[in-house]
């Protein structure tokens, strides 16, 4: 086992760990991207992760990490080498998968990446323990059955340490569930700062959402 990457992706937990909730982002625009984190940062959450779902995700972490650089900015939707490297040439700090690609984890702990394979089954969680991961995004967390579910597929393991970060389907109304477990870091905030609100410049509810999820991750 690789401890460097371990201790990395441990440090990256435990930032985390003292946000809850980070912001999940499908972001097109420099502009809206900034004036975004702006708000996120006024409210106390101080993290986001970008999804490389957009041609625009590399750039924008770029800006993001130069303008804002007490925030503490990751990549999202990494699903090869490629853009695991394009992520942290572009300042990312962090970086998940939805799943687990074994090409893609190894690639993580040679450049000492701190990184998080999407898993939501046990064989996918000894997988990814078997290459040294301990911090685990489980996705899609509503689909695959919840908080109920997260708790029972992360028992067996409790002695490993491991940490998650549910994503997928996680709203201001159930995010409590997924905090309450011990085993949970931080959850994907996936309802903030969402593409119709963006696209219809609606800061107001933005601003709204972002400040009811800062007090609930108090």
């Amino acid at each position: 086992m690789n401890q460097d990457f371990v201790e990395r992706c441990q440090e990256a937990a435990d930032r985390l760990a003292s946000i809850r909730i980070i912001p999940v982002l499908v972001l097109t625009s420099e502009t809206k991207a900034l004036k975004l984190c702006e708000l996120l940062m006024k409210r106390g959450l101080g993290a986001a992760e970008i999804t490389f779902r957009t041609k625009e995700a590399a750039s924008i972490i770029t800006s993001i990490s130069k303008n804002f650089p007490e925030l503490y900015v990751g990549a999202g939707t990494i699903l090869n080498v490629a853009d695991l490297k394009r992520a942290f040439d572009s300042g990312a700090r962090f970086a998940v998968a939805p799943g687990f690609n074994p090409r893609v984890v190894k690639a993580a702990i040679e450049g000492g990446h701190p990184f998080a394979p999407g898993v939501c089954t046990p064989s996918e969680i000894e997988q990814a323990c078997e290459l040294g991961c301990r911090f685990l995004k489980f996705f899609p967390a509503e689909a695959a059955g919840g908080a109920t579910m997260l708790k029972a597929v992360s028992g067996p393991y409790k002695h490993l340490g491991l940490r998650f970060m549910p994503t997928g389907g996680v709203t201001s109304r159930n995010a409590a569930d997924y905090l309450a477990i011990k085993e949970v870091a931080a959850v994907g905030g996936t309802w903030l700062g969402k593409a119709e609100d963006l696209d219809a410049d609606n800061w107001d509810k933005i601003d709204s959402l972002i400040a009811e999820a800062a007090l609930l991750a108090k």
